[in-house]
């Protein structure tokens, strides 16, 4: 186990590796307890740098045997430990290094490296799993040509893949079998994949844009393979976007994805062999919910993307790592975007921006996209990394145009494929391409924090000009206490009274100028000339920066926002606006005793909403919920209620709901459909629509509701209706709750990932009762601390999801989980750490939850023996 005293790792300090790999040539033999790995690696002394002794990374490995250019070495001449192998004094010049280790896939409880989880042989290399296979130079930037035999009992293991195209496979004595693999495409350690079991296969193919055939296979559980359709189909509509978007080609003969039920991550982009957490994977309508599906789409993209932005080009170190994970995330988004809803699909991402990494960026555990240190990289895979990354992509495509985006893009791919690259080599395509200079834009990547922008507005009726005065601040981060302008574009209009747009036009020269604003200074004063009257200001359209946004708009601005702004996110975000000042103000109503009052303009504004015949219905269910409690946390942002959140928030749901009460129900009778479930997205929307229309009404506590609630669980013939009308009588303690609770755990228990889907919906009730619950539940015969999805299900949901319960004024909550993160960290570091970040907002608590949550933080830290990746965590959050 590794523990805290881990040193710090700076970009600053990197240095090109002594050392390269031209080749490396793995011979595993599949064992549970004992696997043997031969790996025979071509090294050479890197011409760059100096003379050096070779050093090769390793984790927790029993060395078997060592030999240089197939003489055994002497054991005087090297120093192996389980974590590093040295030789002092290598050759001059290039030598073959043949290394046998000895593993125990079974006790692998880490799933990082090879580990065997029912009955599976699987792989996770990514961020440093390879060095506990063998002794390797674990680096990125190490790149080399990979071929792996496997070997096993044909019983156990009668399917063995490997990265590349299959070269070789046959019949050994004893009843076992091999399997060679040649990866013709350089890459660095963390790529690598090697997958044995007994698996099922669903196999497809698909012709590239140069008529290549390439053979697809899904590989899944048996009795699985019906549930694999619609990730076949999502891959083949990936690659063709990602030739027709990008002009990327796939490059291999075959591609292939694995299905595990044990794994810490999404899905992992191993060159050919993606390996993925089987919820991303399996599906049917009646066991997935339309997130799910669409969420399989999303994630089958991620990883195929990955091919180009992330394995042909890789990131030269860790601290790069959004170069290919905040781009690959904006490519999936797109890809989303154009198969789905383009406006639902942006304010979706937001909200999820929002969520995540807003929160992240303002706590102790805020760090740049690009982190300038780290000491545990496994604590970098954040939402900062990810999604951050990819609106600093999508940035610079709002800076320079779609024309001369993709221009860069395709400049990136041709002068640095098959390299390991930086951010600075990424954006100086754009650069060239555009003739912009970068400069300042890089701060995106160095500065941690949400820059907040301040607009004000003035119009002159006299001299007709309508004058904007932006202000940006960024506030201090942990390490960052002084930081510099940004570069923020702002893409905007302006709306005259009857919500048209207006020409924009220059009070300096008449101009009409681009749509764009570019607020590069601390402060800016722009004016525009020619206006007649008024105008209303639609800014930061489409989200064009991830910025907090403070303006002097009126409550009549964002109604006419509301009903009539053509950016259709803009038009989202000013009810959102519009509810979130009311909810502020209701929260401060209930802290001193008062109670909450309404607001006639937003229901107006709902209702027309509601009455568009012209809108989506997956935009009309977006805007008719109100923002979450951890959005109304969030912009109240430090000695934050819980309770007081809650109650607010249900106020205004129960409000909508009277109020809108006849059109809801009008709304939910004609979404209903007696069509075969579709997850396509149109379908996938009036569902939305319907099911929000019923927890509003559910809202108000009537009768009524819940007994249609109860009707249409027991008659859903889809996993999403069913699961909205359970959520509904879940969520507000309803009649018929544990009974329906019971039938569908009776239904599913066969299906693990559907009954994840039953202990997050009970972890995630506001109620009381909620946290003995969860405590019972963790005892239930389907739930295991040794299982990822299961404690995320149950554990994550409670600790990440639930604001008012986890964040309980006893701190019971707080004990609850600390006590489950030591539980799980011996096992599982990557887990426990995951679930450490739920603490990330403490400080913003009320006193006496604050209290009580940095109490179970220290108890955390006092513990003897914690992994490097847990201590990180809680060191960070308590600095």
């Amino acid at each position: 186990m590794r523990t805290d005293t881990a040193p710090v790792i700076r970009l600053s300090d990197y240095q090109a590796p002594d050392w390269l790999v031209d080749t490396v040539h793995l011979d595993v033999n599949l064992h549970p307890t004992a696997t043997r790995v031969r790996a025979v690696l071509a090294l050479r002394p890197n011409p760059t740098a100096s003379p050096a002794a070779l050093v090769l990374e390793g984790d927790g490995l029993a060395l078997i045997s060592l030999k240089r250019d197939g003489v055994p070495l002497a054991p005087d001449s090297y120093v192996a430990t389980p974590d590093k192998l040295t030789i002092a004094q290598p050759p001059h010049g290039p030598f073959t290094l043949e290394i046998e280790t000895l593993v125990d896939p079974t006790a692998n409880t880490q799933l990082s490296g090879l580990y065997r989880s029912s009955g599976t042989w699987c792989t996770q290399c990514e961020a440093e799993g390879f060095r506990r296979i063998t002794y390797f130079p674990d680096r990125p930037d190490v790149m080399a040509i990979y071929t792996t035999r496997i070997e096993a009992d044909k019983s156990e293991a009668p399917v063995l893949l490997a990265n590349g195209n299959l070269v070789e496979s046959g019949d050994l004595d004893g009843d076992r079998h091999f399997a060679v693999w040649h990866d013709p495409h350089k890459k660095p350690s963390y790529l690598f994949a090697l997958v044995g079991g007994d698996l099922a296969c669903v196999e497809d193919t698909f012709t590239t844009m140069s008529s290549r055939e390439v053979t697809l296979r899904i590989y899944v559980e048996h009795g699985k393979e019906g549930r694999a359709g619609y990730a076949m189909d999502a891959l083949k509509r990936s690659m063709r976007w990602d030739e027709e978007a990008f002009g990327r080609e796939y490059d291999l003969d075959i591609f292939m994805i694995v299905a595990v039920s044990d794994f810490n991550m999404g899905a992992m982009e191993n060159k050919g062999l993606n390996v993925f957490n089987d919820k991303y994977v399996l599906a049917s309508g009646d066991t997935a919910t339309d997130a799910d599906f669409a969420g399989i789409e999303s994630v089958i993209a991620h990883e195929y993307f990955h091919n180009w932005t992330g394995n042909r080009i890789t990131c030269r170190d860790w601290f790069q790592l959004c170069l290919k994970e905040g781009l690959t995330v904006y490519r999936d988004q797109e890809f989303t975007s154009d198969m789905r809803s383009r406006p639902v699909k942006r304010i979706a991402d937001v909200r999820n921006l929002r969520a995540a990494q807003f929160v992240e960026d303002s706590g102790p555990l805020a760090h740049p996209v690009r982190p300038a240190a780290y000491k545990e990289i496994n604590n970098f895979y954040t939402a900062t990394v990810y999604e951050k990354g990819s609106e600093v992509v999508r940035m610079i495509g709002t800076l320079i145009g779609h024309d001369q985006f993709r221009a860069g893009m395709d400049l990136y791919f041709e002068r640095h494929d098959g390299e390991a690259a930086t951010v600075e080599q990424f954006v100086q395509c754009f650069a060239e391409v555009s003739g912009r200079d970068m400069t300042q834009f890089m701060r995106w990547y160095a500065q941690a924090g949400t820059p907040e922008v301040t607009v004000k507005t003035r119009y002159d009726e006299e001299k007709r000009t309508y004058t904007i005065s932006l202000k940006q601040t960024l506030a201090p981060t942990p390490g960052q206490p002084d930081k510099e302008a940004m570069l923020i574009p702002l893409r905007m209009g302006l709306l005259d009274k009857n919500g048209k747009d207006l020409p924009i036009i220059n009070a300096q020269d008449g101009s009409i100028v681009r749509d764009v604003l570019i607020l590069d200074k601390p402060e800016l004063t722009v004016a525009f000339d020619g206006m007649a009257e008024r105008p209303v200001l639609s800014i930061n359209r489409g989200f064009s920066a991830p910025i907090k946004l403070v303006t002097d708009l009126t409550g009549a601005d964002f109604a006419l926002l509301a009903r009539h702004d053509s950016d259709p996110f803009n038009r989202w975000q000013a009810l959102q606006t519009t509810a979130l000042r009311l909810l502020i103000d209701n929260v401060s109503r209930l802290r001193v005793g008062g109670v909450p009052r309404a607001d006639d303009h937003l229901i107006a504004a709902l209702a027309a909403i509601l009455d568009d015949a012209g809108l989506e219905p997956a935009f009309i269910a977006l805007c008719l919920m109100p923002p979450g409690e951890g959005d109304i946390a969030r912009e109240i942002g430090r000695d934050i209620d819980p309770d007081k959140i809650q109650r607010a928030r249900q106020a205004l749901r129960e409000d909508i709901g009277i109020r809108l009460g006849a059109e809801l129900s009008h709304a939910y009778e004609r979404l209903t459909s007696s069509e075969p479930y579709s997850p396509d997205a149109a379908s996938a929307g009036r569902r939305a629509l319907r099911n929000v229309a019923l927890d509003l009404m559910a809202a108000t506590g009537a009768s009524p509701a819940f007994t249609r609630a109860s009707e249409q669980y027991a008659a859903a013939d889809n996993m999403t209706d069913r699961m909205a009308a359970l959520s509904t009588l879940v969520q507000h303690d309803a009649p018929g709750r544990a009974e329906a609770l019971d039938d569908f755990y009776s239904r599913y228990a066969e299906n693990a990932l559907v009954i994840d889907k039953w202990f997050s919906l009970q972890a995630s009730s506001p109620h009381k009762s909620t946290l003995d619950k969860v405590r019972a539940l963790t005892s239930h015969p389907a739930f295991s601390m040794g299982n990822p999805n299961r404690v995320r299900a149950l554990i994550g949901a409670f600790a990440h999801g639930n604001l008012t319960q986890f964040n309980r004024a006893d701190g019971a909550g707080y004990a609850f989980v600390a006590d489950a993160i030591l539980e799980i960290d011996p096992k599982n570091p990557q887990l426990a750490a995951r679930l450490a970040t739920a603490f990330r907002t403490w400080r913003t608590f009320e006193t006496g939850r604050r209290t009580l949550a940095e109490a179970h933080l220290r108890r955390i830290r006092s513990h003897g023996g914690l992994s490097r990746d847990l201590a990180d965590i809680v060191e960070r959050a308590l600095a």
